[in-house]
């Protein structure tokens, strides 16, 4: 029982601290708690979180079949990219009209908040690379063992501190809205700063071969 209480808590650990660094869905999740509603941001968390965890379930029972995948992975990050860009340009749209209030254009939509996570989650394949090299740290070091109960509470860990995590930037976001005049608009310059910083990043190591995908499959080469 202490077995998986500890592996729970590794699993949490990671996936908050993991969470905190600013990130597209984060950053998302922020904005649709302070543009609509914090219960809408919860179920983007939510539908992302839901996505991460099959991912990580991936990794740790998959990922030879994921492996093989390089040309799917490839294009879902080229996607990712473009969708990054997307929100950067909708964000500084929207704090240059109407005083900041508009909506970020890719949320200007009905879609339900809660598949709107799963979509954005389900399209970032970066998670895929970073909970196997996690995953494979805690199994290397015994922590985390090849068993389905401790599998199972690892990625209920890692479920419930995403949404730690996200939970941050969405109330710290609400709370910075209500205590600063005019905090909309600069918030949408920033965020659009800051969709734009990783953006560039992005494509730089993709183009570099630097990013997490890269790495992930040379260091399949590097086992053949």
């Amino acid at each position: 029982m202490a077995k998986i209480i500890k592996v729970f808590f590794w699993g949490l650990l990671i996936s908050f601290l993991g969470s905190l660094p600013l990130g597209t869905l984060n950053v998302a999740a922020m904005q649709i708690g302070i543009q609509e509603s914090v219960p809408k941001a919860i179920w983007f968390s939510l539908g992302s979180l839901m996505v991460e965890m099959v991912y990580v379930r991936l990794s740790l029972v998959g990922i030879g079949w994921v492996r093989k995948q390089v040309r799917l992975m490839k294009i879902m990050e080229w996607i990712t990219l473009v969708i990054i860009v997307a929100l950067a340009a909708g964000s500084f749209i929207a704090a240059a009209k109407s005083g900041g209030n508009t909506k970020n254009i890719l949320l200007n939509n009905h879609l339900n908040r809660f598949l709107l996570g799963m979509f954005m989650c389900a399209i970032n394949p970066v998670q895929i690379p970073f909970w196997f090299g996690w995953s494979t740290v805690l199994l290397t070091k015994n922590i985390l063992q090849p068993v389905q109960s401790q599998y199972n509470m690892y990625i209920v860990g890692i479920g419930l501190g995403t949404l730690m995590g996200n939970c941050v930037f969405i109330f710290g976001g609400k709370w910075m809205v209500e205590r600063i005049a005019n905090s909309q608009q600069y918030l949408n310059w920033v965020i659009g700063g800051i969709f734009t910083l990783t953006a560039v990043i992005q494509l730089i190591k993709m183009l570099l071969h630097k990013d997490g995908l890269s790495k992930f499959y040379e260091g399949k080469q590097g086992e053949l």
